[in-house]
């Protein structure tokens, strides 16, 4: 048996002890999927370009998701010393590793919600 069926079998008593619990407790919702997706696409983006790429979001959310993406270890943050303060976000390894699975997503998606 593969994992993946294994971990498909696997019955929890509890949806806390579910692994998709934890994966939308801490990168699910609305901003961080689109965070990490815009990240995918552009490698490298500065505060401002994600505040403009993303309709709704204000600075104040923008800047707590970032924060618990980096918590995560899927976004690194750099700062330049410069003035005006220069910061750059990008992902991590392990921030990379869900394009996959964000594209799977993306895919299924497309193919079944209007």
């Amino acid at each position: 048996m593969k994992t993946e069926e294994k971990i498909i079998e696997k019955k929890y008593q509890q949806a806390k002890e579910c692994p998709i619990t934890i994966f939308m407790e801490q990168i699910g919702g609305k901003w961080k999927p689109v965070i990490i997706w815009l990240l995918l696409l552009n490698e490298v983006m500065r505060f401002n370009e994600l505040d403009k790429a993303i309709d709704g979001i204000s600075q104040k959310m923008l800047s707590q998701q970032l924060k618990d993406l980096e918590k995560l270890k899927i976004v690194n943050r750099k700062s330049y010393p410069v003035i005006p303060p220069k910061v750059e976000y990008r992902l991590t390894k392990k921030g990379k590793s869900l394009k996959e699975n964000l594209t799977k997503i993306m895919e299924w998606s497309n193919a079944n919600l209007k």
